[in-house]
């Protein structure tokens, strides 16, 4: 790594610090790093699969704060990674034959979606109401899992803002489907960071340095999610997916 600056090595470690210590929170922590892997020089290709490395860093801290805290359903979400990874490999499969481009009017629409009713329904998240799945839930949410994992190795802004809402939707609390995402975004991060790896689209110094970053920045962020509840993640959730659908806006416009 003799060839990395100082100041380069300190943006990287800074920038994945922020972006981990938002994503372990509510998600959202590629509209910090994706953009600072680019400032910092890689081409966009490269800038994806290196995000990814540093992504996982991220997400595997965060789940296993979460597990540890008791806020994973380790019994349903067991289900549910393997349709996550699945998903995301075809997906980042498919992104190298079909540009991703025109998901962005959906995502969009999507993410507006998911802030007006989290707005309007003051109640929903903040106390866990989760009394298990019948086996046709199950089904349902494997197939949104899978669903979401291929969206997030294809396209990916919004993955995590729609895991905690797919997550609040059948029951549980802001925290709980934080920690839930999370384990299901672990899995989506792994899938796709096999593919880059085997397209050779990653610089690992760069990955492993952020990721270094963001390892601290998941420990901090998660542990103020836990001791401070669903009461404080749902207002940042709301506030990060307006800044996730200001940001698509832009780059459409």
């Amino acid at each position: 790594m003799h060839h990395i600056t100082l100041g380069t090595l300190s943006f990287l470690f800074i920038s994945g610090f922020l972006a981990s210590f938002i994503d372990s929170t509510v998600g959202g922590g590629g509209l910090v790093s994706l953009p600072a892997l680019l400032f910092s020089g890689l081409p966009p290709a490269l800038a994806l699969g290196t995000n990814k490395v540093a992504g996982t860093f991220s997400s595997l801290t965060s789940s296993l704060s979460y597990l540890k805290s008791g806020k994973v359903n380790f019994d349903l979400v067991k289900f549910l990674v393997p349709m996550s990874l699945i998903g995301s490999i075809l997906g980042a499969e498919l992104v190298r034959h079909i540009p991703s481009g025109f998901l962005k009017p959906l995502v969009i629409v999507m993410l507006i979606l998911v802030t007006v009713y989290t707005v309007l329904k003051r109640d929903v998240g903040k106390t866990s109401t989760y009394r298990g799945l019948t086996r046709a839930m199950i089904c349902a949410a494997a197939g949104v899992a899978f669903a979401i994992g291929f969206y997030d190795g294809f396209f990916g802004p919004g993955t995590g803002s729609f895991l905690i809402f797919a997550f609040v939707l059948i029951g549980f609390d802001y925290v709980q489907a934080s920690g839930n995402a999370k384990a299901l975004n672990f899995a989506s991060n792994i899938g796709a960071l096999i593919t880059f790896a085997l397209l050779h689209a990653i610089n690992w110094e760069y990955g492993i340095i952020m990721g270094v970053g963001m390892v601290a920045g998941a420990i901090a962020g998660s542990q103020v999610a836990i001791r401070n509840g669903a009461a404080y993640v749902k207002p940042i959730f709301i506030c990060v997916t307006l800044v996730m659908i200001g940001k698509q806006l832009w780059t459409m416009l």
